[in-house]
C-alpha cells in the first residue's frame, strides 16, 4: 500500500521532486559544505564575465565598477602596460595597445576621474564662477568660454555665487583640487573676501572683478567709458536723460553710474534703482511714465532693464524714442530682435570670454606672460530706440527751452 506523506512545514521535510533527471546541464555539483565546484579559468586574453556584488540582504545584484585591474587581466598584460596603452603613451606596442582597448570595450571601462587626476595632476576641467546664471548675459559668457574649453578637449564646472559672499567663499572652496584653473567673474563680492578664500596655487582669470593685492590676469569692460559714450549720445538735441542703476554693491554698476554722473558734467540726474533684471527695468519705466515732467531719455545699466523699461513704456502708451529714447548695455542678442531696436554698447561678452579661457589654459601651461590687464572698450550700436531725425530734436530742443 502506498504511503501517504503529510506536508510539513519542518526543516526536515521531505521534498517534492520534478522527476527531471539531475543532468549535468540543470544542476551545479556542490560538495557538503556547500561550495561549489571551481571551475577552470578562461585561457589568457579569453573574454571574461562580469562579477556582480550584492550590497546587503534584499537588495538586488549590480555589476560592480570594471576597474583597470580587469581591463589588464582581460587583455593579459600588465596595469603598467593598460594605463600606458589608455593614456596613449608612445612606450607601448602597437599590438599591446589594440589588445588592451578591445578588452577596454568589451568590458565597457570607463577611467576613474579623481584616480586618474591623482595621477596625471590634471583634471581637464576649468571651473567658472559667475554672479548669476539667468539671462542672456551669462549664457553669453558660458557660450564663449565652452567653445574654447571644447577646442582644447576640456569641460567646464560652472558655479554661481548669486551675489552672495558666503556662497561665494564656498564656491571657490569647492573648486580646490576639482579643476585646473578658475575663470571668476563676481563683481558683487568684496575683494578681500575673494582673495581670503582664492587658493594661491590655482591659475585664475578675472572677469570685471577686482582682488586687491593679488596679480591675477584680468580681463574688465571699460564700463566708464561706455556710459559716458551712451549719455553723450541719448542727450544730443538737449535731452535730458534718466539712469536706472544695478545694484549698489556691484562694481560694473558703480562704474556706468560714474560714467552717466561724469557725461552730466557732475550733476545727480535722476536715477532710479535697479537690479539688472527685466522686473526692475520694468518698474523703473513705469515710474518715468508717470511723472509729470518725464525726461527725453533714459539710460539702463544693462540690456534686461532696458528692455523692461520699453515694455512699460509701450504699456503706457509712450513711445520709443518720440517720447522717451531708450539706451541699454551689453549688445544682448535680443537687443536687435526687439521693436523698437535697442541701442546698446556692445561688448561682445562671448568673445572676451573666450580669450579669457585660452589666457587661463596659457597660465594652466606655464605662461607667465607680462600682460595682466586688458581693458575692453565697449562700442556704441545705434538702433531705432534713440534714432531720432533732425526735425524730432529740434522739436524737443525747444520744449526744453521753453520748460526753463
Amino acid at each position: 500500500m502506498a504511503k501517504k506523506w503529510r506536508r510539513s512545514k519542518g526543516r526536515n521535510a521531505p521534498r517534492e521532486t520534478t522527476g527531471e533527471p539531475q543532468g549535468r546541464n540543470n544542476s551545479v555539483d556542490t560538495s557538503r559544505s556547500g561550495r561549489s565546484a571551481t571551475a577552470s579559468p578562461p585561457p589568457r586574453g579569453a573574454p571574461s564575465p562580469i562579477r556582480k556584488v550584492t550590497h546587503g540582504a534584499g537588495s538586488p545584484s549590480r555589476p560592480r565598477p570594471v576597474t583597470i585591474r580587469d581591463v589588464a587581466r582581460e587583455a593579459g598584460v600588465s596595469v603598467a602596460s593598460a594605463s600606458r596603452s589608455l593614456n596613449g603613451l608612445a612606450n607601448v606596442r602597437e599590438a599591446t595597445r589594440e589588445r588592451v582597448l578591445g578588452a577596454a570595450r568589451r568590458l565597457r571601462y570607463v577611467p576613474h576621474t579623481a584616480a586618474r587626476a591623482l595621477s596625471t595632476r590634471r583634471t581637464d576641467t576649468i571651473g567658472v564662477m559667475l554672479p548669476d546664471l539667468h539671462g542672456e548675459f551669462f549664457s553669453e559668457i558660458i557660450r564663449g568660454a565652452d567653445q574654447a574649453a571644447r577646442a582644447r578637449g576640456l569641460h567646464l564646472l560652472v558655479s554661481t555665487s548669486h551675489g552672495d559672499a558666503i556662497e561665494a567663499a564656498a564656491a571657490l572652496r569647492s573648486m580646490r583640487g576639482r579643476v585646473d584653473g578658475l575663470l571668476l567673474m563676481s563683481p558683487h563680492v568684496d575683494a578681500h573676501l575673494l582673495a581670503d578664500n582664492l587658493a594661491d596655487d590655482l591659475p585664475t582669470v578675472l572677469i570685471n572683478t577686482r582682488i586687491d593685492g593679488r596679480p591675477h590676469p584680468s580681463f574688465c569692460i571699460d564700463n566708464h567709458a561706455g556710459a559716458v559714450a551712451m549719455v553723450n549720445h541719448l542727450a544730443a538735441g538737449g535731452r535730458e536723460v534718466a539712469h536706472i542703476t544695478g545694484p549698489l554693491d556691484n562694481f560694473e554698476s558703480q562704474e556706468r553710474q560714474r560714467g552717466y554722473r561724469d557725461a552730466l558734467g557732475g550733476r545727480e540726474g535722476l536715477v532710479l534703482r535697479g537690479d539688472f533684471t527685466e522686473e526692475s527695468g520694468y518698474r523703473a519705466g513705469m515710474r518715468l511714465a508717470a511723472l509729470d515732467e518725464r525726461p527725453a531719455a533714459v539710460f539702463a545699466a544693462n540690456d534686461m532693464m532696458a528692455v523692461g523699461c520699453l515694455l512699460a513704456l509701450a504699456e503706457s502708451g509712450l513711445r520709443a524714442p518720440t517720447d522717451m529714447a531708450v539706451g541699454g548695455f551689453d549688445d544682448i542678442p535680443v537687443a536687435r530682435l526687439i521693436r523698437p531696436s535697442l541701442t546698446t554698447l556692445r561688448t561682445n561678452i562671448a568673445d572676451l570670454s573666450r580669450r579669457a579661457l585660452e589666457r587661463l589654459v596659457a597660465a594652466i601651461e606655464g605662461d607667465d606672460a607680462e600682460d595682466l590687464l586688458e581693458t575692453v572698450r565697449p562700442q556704441l550700436v545705434v538702433r531705432e530706440s534713440s534714432a531720432l531725425g533732425t526735425a524730432a530734436q529740434t522739436a524737443i530742443k525747444g520744449q526744453r527751452e521753453r520748460r526753463r
